[in-house]
């Protein structure tokens, strides 16, 4: 579908959250007309059962106040002072909230910081808390530059950094502790030796305090908690599951267990309707009832349905495609390696095109996760002397192992977004490497790229005594090894303030002198290190048919800049088009 209900909406409220009317078309194109008479649907079934949303509850406020004078006045009467937290977050709805509730007499108090507006994704306006002292005349404010939680060292390596933003007020932070431990940067060979450096220092600290890993995406935790399997080390994962429990990446193991297996009933039944293709719990029912009845696997009782007629043909015919399905991939299986095996079930299935045409936070966060495991399954076949399909997933079912994860652990693994509010006395921010931090969406987009700026100086912010930093050489992307680049970020942290370890092929220039760290590296690592760039890649035109690892096949339209900002917009099948950076984006050139 072109159109999956969750990304519509996910339009309707990012309109409700901005105070327009989704009803409203605001465009003759068909998406924006599709928008406004869904949104028009949407909305009389929800005055039929007579109910509103959590968006229609701020935004229908809103207007209220703005509509009815005698309404407005009323609750200005009652509520006389208004207190907001958090102001930095708010968004144009709730801005026009504020602003009816106070009147006149401005006797508004809000709290907040412009260098933690993490949130644009939901809506919040940064603007709001910018233009305060315009919207409130006479407005007084008080800077709160006494800092209680971080080291004079933490908070003016920070405080550099975000200084590079314009959309700011600017503040200067004192500590209330002393100047402490300098910032540690570690430039690791890769993505394993950082994890190990991580634990291994995290092992090293285990008396001084709770640690905190932080990252830029979900995907990135699978490594981290490998490592602190392998070390013995408790963890919690917050804000989500383990790498290994989350439902994307069971969904595909289980794909692979099937294709290993057939007889494997608790897979089979994991994946026969997923993603979905028709086949209800009725349908699951029979089929496993006829092969109870006939002491027969499952997938045997896919046939036998049919064949004895059990079930009208309309509830056969899914099963036949999807039984033809998992034999045609059977058939490719041998020919081709984990990663790609994985590749051709995402396009097979259409898995991963379901969850590109969602085009949510959510969805995109899943692919974060399918493109890891992508990795994961490159990195199990470079790393085993004989690769094979059992052994990965045995390797898998040991990884999965939920026994180290803990609510009182004393590691905790979380995104940046998720740690925004707590503290912890040491704190690791991983994969500091342009296309994660800032993230390769962000590149193009000035205001995005601040955005991703204040969100790793809310990382650093986190930590009360002891603040680490790291990227790597190399990285596996989509399954592919490629030369990093270190983060911009870091070269905006003078070099005055960081104690640099570790060795590379790769030294930035702004990089102060490095001392060896000397820690031992018990994982076999890969040798080689391939450029960045796709050979033939930047002479790609419009027209080319190219591959991508989770999109699958489709045709460049459009090209726009060069080399390292080299952005192609791609038509895939069943998807539509997809604006991608071309050094990151894993393409194959067919």
């Amino acid at each position: 579908k072109v159109n999956p209900p969750r990304r519509l909406l996910s339009r309707i409220s990012a309109r409700k959250n901005s105070g327009r009317d989704p009803e409203e078309a605001e465009s003759d194109s068909e998406a924006a007309q599709i928008l406004s008479q869904v949104a028009e649907r949407y909305h009389a079934i929800l005055r039929a059962a007579n109910a509103l949303d959590f968006d229609d509850l701020l935004l229908r406020t809103a207007s209220m106040l703005a509509g009815n004078e005698q309404v407005r006045e009323t609750y200005r009467r009652r509520f006389q002072y208004v207190l907001v937290d958090e102001y930095q977050d708010t968004n144009r709805t709730q801005y026009e909230l504020i602003r009816h509730l106070v009147g006149p007499r401005g006797n508004v108090t809000v709290v907040g910081d412009e260098d933690q507006s993490i949130y644009s994704w939901r809506g919040a306006d940064i603007q709001n808390i910018l233009d305060f002292e315009a919207d409130f005349p006479g407005a007084r404010v008080l800077r709160l530059e006494e800092n209680y939680r971080s080291t004079q060292g933490i908070l003016d390596s920070a405080s550099a950094l975000v200084a590079h933003n314009e959309k700011r007020k600017g503040k200067t932070l004192r500590a209330v502790k002393a100047a402490g431990e300098a910032v540690r940067l570690h430039q690791a060979g890769d993505e394993y030796q950082e994890a190990q450096w991580v634990v291994g220092r995290i092992s090293g600290l285990r008396t001084k305090g709770r640690a905190a890993v932080l990252f830029r995406m979900n995907a990135q935790s699978r490594l981290l908690e490998e490592a602190l399997m392998r070390q013995g080390l408790p963890y919690i994962v917050v804000g989500g599951v383990g790498f290994y429990e989350r439902k994307e990446v069971k969904d595909l193991l289980a794909y692979l267990r099937v294709l290993r297996n057939p007889a494997d009933p608790i897979a089979l039944r994991r994946i026969l309707n997923v993603p979905p293709r028709g086949i209800g719990a009725r349908t699951v029912e029979e089929v496993e009832r006829a092969a109870a009845e006939r002491g027969i696997p499952t997938w045997e009782a896919l046939a036998a349905v049919e064949d004895e007629a059990l079930l009208p043909a309309r509830a056969t015919q899914p099963l036949r495609r999807f039984r033809d399905m998992i034999e045609r991939l059977r058939g490719e299986a041998e020919g081709l390696s984990i990663k790609d095996l994985l590749s051709r079930i995402l396009e097979l299935t259409g898995y991963s095109a379901a969850l590109a045409q969602e085009d949510t936070q959510e969805s995109q966060d899943r692919l974060e996760n399918l493109a890891e495991l992508l990795s994961a399954a490159a990195d199990y076949e470079a790393r085993d002397e004989a690769p094979t399909l059992a052994g990965f997933l045995d390797q898998v079912s040991l990884l999965s192992d939920t026994d180290q994860i803990r609510d009182d652990a004393p590691v905790t693994l979380m995104t940046l977004h998720s740690a925004k509010g707590l503290e912890f006395e040491s704190v690791f921010l991983v994969g500091l490497e342009e296309g994660l931090s800032p993230h390769t969406r962000s590149l193009s987009k000035p205001a995005a790229l601040e955005e991703e700026r204040r969100l790793l100086y809310v990382g650093m912010t986190r930590a009360m005594e002891r603040l680490h930093l790291s990227w790597a050489s190399s990285r596996q992307v989509f399954g592919q090894r490629r030369v990093s680049e270190p983060s911009r970020f870091l070269g905006e942290i003078p070099r005055a303030r960081l104690e640099v370890t570790g060795e590379s092929r790769i030294a930035p220039s702004w990089a102060p002198p490095r001392r060896p760290s000397g820690a031992p590296q018990p994982w076999r690592t890969p040798d080689v290190v391939v450029p960045a760039a796709v050979p033939g890649l930047g002479e790609i035109r419009p027209g080319a048919r190219v591959r991508h690892p989770l999109f699958g096949v489709g045709t460049v339209v459009r090209r726009e800049g060069a080399g390292d900002d080299l952005k192609l917009t791609v038509s895939f099948l069943g998807i539509g088009a997809k604006r991608l950076v071309a050094r990151f984006a894993g393409l194959e050139l067919l």
